[in-house]
């Protein structure tokens, strides 16, 4: 038996085609969408239902190049708007789910300070050092 913070293959696959969780399931969502991976995981969520369509191009008859050429032709740009928008698709999942949309820019918040700490442990903190002077 699952945990129930961890939805069902069902509840998985309506979260996938948009559907809404249960409350209970609330960690689970905010882990899926701003966690390590989130952005891999929405793209692939995007793509799938779109390469299946695509997929029937294969049932043209004639050399297999063609089929496989107009597959990429439309999976290219759909590929580089999935990539583009991801970001706004994520959000409104999160507003979808009663979660806070500023929980993407918090991650990035995190990654910024911990690039800084970074810096400044490596290279030290340019507001204590003394202030240069022109000559």
């Amino acid at each position: 038996m699952r945990p129930p913070s961890r939805p069902s293959l069902m509840q998985q696959s309506a979260y996938a085609l948009g559907r809404r969780l249960p409350d209970t399931m609330q960690d689970w969502v905010q882990n899926d969408l701003i966690g390590p991976g989130a952005t891999v995981r929405q793209v692939r969520r995007f793509m799938l239902p779109i390469l299946a369509m695509l997929s029937s191009f294969l049932l043209l008859p004639g050399p297999m190049w063609v089929p496989l050429a107009m597959m990429t032709l439309l999976t290219i740009p759909v590929l580089y708007f999935a990539v583009a928008l991801e970001r706004i698709y994520r959000r409104h999942r999160l507003l979808i789910h009663g979660l806070d949309p500023d929980l993407l820019n918090d991650d990035a918040q995190r990654r910024a300070e911990q690039l800084r700490a970074d810096y400044e442990s490596r290279h030290g903190n340019r507001a204590d050092d003394e202030p240069r002077t022109s000559t």
